[in-house]
């Protein structure tokens, strides 16, 4: 194994010096530093317990012993997941697509070991047919997405987080499509608060291949458990189809037909001249019909006329006054 400078793990490939990553170094030391604390914490604890109880039915001594040979029992297993985490983490981030891979492989080398080449063709083709309809094939990729968006997600904290040594990576608990794309669930820990995501949402959006990332609390008692809404598209640009628009009826010829009202007062005005008595009679004779007005109201009493005097020196308002 070829020496590597800041890996942890290296190898040679085709004659030539070269490096794989997968675990940088830092985290190695890190985790190997709290698997040692942890295993002389849990054996010593774990040792005295064990000791405390056995020492009722054996010697003292004995009972030590047998207590520290139970507390190191105990402490090595809990040491070893602490120390290899990093790569079990790796492990349970691909779990999903693991165990997905490995039952279609199995499956089709015990379908193949148990029947003909025409029936796999025939069951091949029945679980394939129903991504021939679209509506199948857009569910199946928003699915798709949701884990996809999950591993760009951790990418992207591992370059502006761990990369800094700001703080721990969020834990991604779950995600769920949505009609413009995906929301997503996140869990902050020690070190690391919303304010921090709100600052690299440009970031993530292009670390997850998508139009824009709003991030908000999903809790209102615990600010770190946040959701995490990735747009990939604009719900507003699509056609709505609406059972109303049957509903509009065509307009009929005479709610369409132009009114147009006719005056017959002259272009020039109407001339108070030519107002004359017989006239205004004539107007009240049309208007009054069985002895009611239009708005069928009796006409009122008719007024007279009254003449007023002028004052000395006032202005003569008599033609004022009906």
């Amino acid at each position: 194994m070829a020496k590597s400078s800041g890996r942890s793990f290296s190898r040679r490939a085709s004659g030539r010096r070269g490096s794989v990553t997968v675990i940088e170094d830092h985290v190695s030391r890190s985790y190997t530093r709290n698997a040692k604390i942890a295993f002389w914490v849990v054996s010593i604890v774990a040792g005295l317990l064990a000791a405390t109880v056995l020492a009722d039915t054996w010697h003292p001594i004995l009972a030590l012993l047998l207590g520290g040979v139970l507390g190191v029992a105990v402490a090595l297993p809990i040491a070893a997941v602490i120390a290899i985490w990093p790569v079990l983490r790796v492990i349970v981030w691909w779990l999903p697509e693991i165990v997905f891979t490995t039952d279609c492989v199995l499956g089709f080398v015990v379908l193949a070991q148990h029947t003909t080449l025409a029936v796999r063709l025939v069951v091949v083709v029945v679980l394939a047919a129903p991504f021939a309809f679209p509506k199948v094939r857009r569910h199946v990729m928003k699915v798709a997405w949701c884990f996809i968006s999950r591993h760009r997600l951790r990418t992207c904290f591992a370059e502006f987080i761990i990369g800094n040594n700001r703080a721990s990576l969020p834990f991604v608990l779950w995600a769920r499509p949505t009609l413009v794309g995906e929301s997503v669930w996140l869990w902050l820990r020690p070190g690391l608060a919303m304010s921090d995501l709100e600052g690299r949402l440009e970031q993530i959006a292009a670390a997850c291949w998508a139009d824009k990332v709003t991030v908000e609390r999903a809790s209102q008692s615990n600010s770190a458990y946040v959701r995490m809404d990735i747009s990939r598209r604009d719900a507003l640009t699509g056609t709505v189809v609406s059972p109303l628009t049957g509903e509009i009826r065509e307009p009929s010829d005479a709610l369409i037909q132009p009114s147009t009202l006719v005056l017959d007062t002259p272009a020039d005005g109407l001339d108070l001249d030519d107002v004359t008595e017989a006239f205004v009679l004539d107007a009240q004779k049309n208007t009054v019909k069985n002895g009611r007005t239009d708005n069928g109201k009796k006409p009122g009493p008719a007024r007279e006329t009254v003449t007023v005097p002028a004052a000395h020196g006032a202005d003569d308002i008599s033609d004022y006054i009906d």
